[in-house]
């Protein structure tokens, strides 16, 4: 299944039925007096969280969606049935947000969590509601009120408490498959990794946390370079940022000068995301004779001047990992207690988090933006041809519209 975890959708409410003037007509009941009933509601559209929906690939091509009208009232005082909702099933950590005016909607963070994004309009009245004293016979009724309609934006962030970070071929997957049971590919080529991996870390009996695989950052990728800053937003949800370092790099750069250009790219895309804690992984110590592991390790911390926690491992050889995983354990746990004991310090995290995404969506936005527009220079022209990526704007051609009659 391919990975989608952004999508632009109209949601268009149910309009309400009308209501109907009408008149009792039974034998031997002269001057029944009105009896038009009032008209159903219209289907809302809501959206809910669901564990078992991981992508949002559903809504690439299907982008509109319209719940259905509420029926006519009829006479003998029956009123119109309501419209069916359509509830839409979205991955868990999904946000939503009002394209036109940029408000966040909801963020579902929980399987089962539904959130309306869409209501259904009021069903008209009949002329029932307008009788009195002086009016016996109203001929007077409503039409249903119009549903509401909404462009609204999906966007996926996983939800992990560490996410890895480092260059491509650094060893974050074989690292996530040493501590976890994850599963992503590995190869001794770059970008092995093209889309986000979650995988559940077991620390001890009753103590795990997620940790989420990235695919690798190169320098310039905030300016577009390998595979961009296309999915750095799924490390806004995370509590610590595991930086993988490779002792060795296979092309013979220096890995104290590789490490730099993370942060520096981290710092570019959103100043926020690099306050995160940062714990340093120097790994693939297999590579390197026992005898200079010591002296190459102290080298690239020095050159990097580094004071933060650090660790140095061998994913292929699970060497160094589970004091990795206990000292994140540890560290996790400390916040989440923390945030519960504590109320200013829980205000503060939830403000630095509000503020991490709305920083994070913003670059986001900017950088495809950005993208857009060299593609179509590029286009205009005539270095490329057309041809489908990640970025390309919306073709109405293939947008489908679903509904419920």
């Amino acid at each position: 299944m391919r990975f989608v975890d952004e999508a632009v959708i109209t949601v268009e409410a149910g309009d309400g039925g009308n209501g109907v003037a009408s008149f009792r007509r039974e034998k031997f009941v002269p001057f029944g007096g009105p009896d038009g009933g009032d008209g159903g509601r219209g289907g809302s559209v809501y959206l809910q969280a669901d564990d078992d929906t991981g992508t949002l690939v559903d809504y690439r091509y299907t982008r509109r969606f319209r719940g259905e009208r509420g029926k006519n009232g009829s006479g003998a005082n029956c009123a119109g049935r309501g419209g069916e909702s359509i509830i839409l099933k979205v991955p868990v950590g999904t946000t939503i947000v009002d394209t036109d005016s940029g408000d966040i909607i909801g963020d579902l963070v929980e399987d089962g969590q539904r959130i309306l994004v869409a209501k259904g309009g009021d069903g008209g009245l009949g002329n029932t509601h307008f009788k009195s004293s002086t009016n016996r016979t109203p001929r007077k009724c409503t039409h249903g009120f119009k549903g509401e309609f909404r462009e609204i934006r999906l966007e996926l962030k996983v939800l992990a408490d560490v996410g890895l970070l480092g260059m491509p071929n650094a060893g974050k997957s074989t690292f996530i498959r040493a501590v976890s049971a994850a599963k992503p590919k590995v190869a001794d080529y770059p970008f092995t990794t093209m889309v986000p991996n979650l995988g559940v870390v077991d620390a001890d009996r009753h103590r795990s946390f997620v940790m989420a695989d990235i695919p690798g950052l190169i320098e310039g990728a905030a300016e577009g370079a390998g595979l961009g800053i296309r999915f750095l937003k799924h490390l806004a949800r995370t509590r610590i940022l595991l930086h993988i370092v490779d002792v060795q790099p296979i092309d013979g750069s220096d890995p104290a000068y590789n490490a730099k250009a993370i942060i520096k790219e981290l710092d570019k895309f959103s100043p926020t995301l690099s306050k995160l804690p940062i714990v340093l992984v120097l790994n693939k110590l297999d590579q390197l004779a026992e005898d200079t592991r010591e002296e190459w390790c102290n080298h690239i911390l020095q050159e990097l001047d580094w004071k933060g926690p650090v660790f140095k491992t061998s994913g292929l050889m699970s060497e160094g990992t589970k004091e990795v995983v206990y000292y994140l354990m540890d560290q996790i746990e400390q916040q989440r207690e923390r945030e519960v004991e504590d109320p200013e310090y829980a205000a503060e995290m939830k403000a630095f988090r509000d503020q991490l995404e709305a920083e994070t969506r913003e670059q986001t936005i900017a950088a495809k933006e950005a993208y857009r527009e060299m593609r179509r220079q590029q286009r205009l022209a005539g270095l490329m041809q057309e041809e489908d990526d990640d970025f390309d704007e919306d073709d109405d051609s293939e947008v489908e519209t679903y509904y419920v009659r």
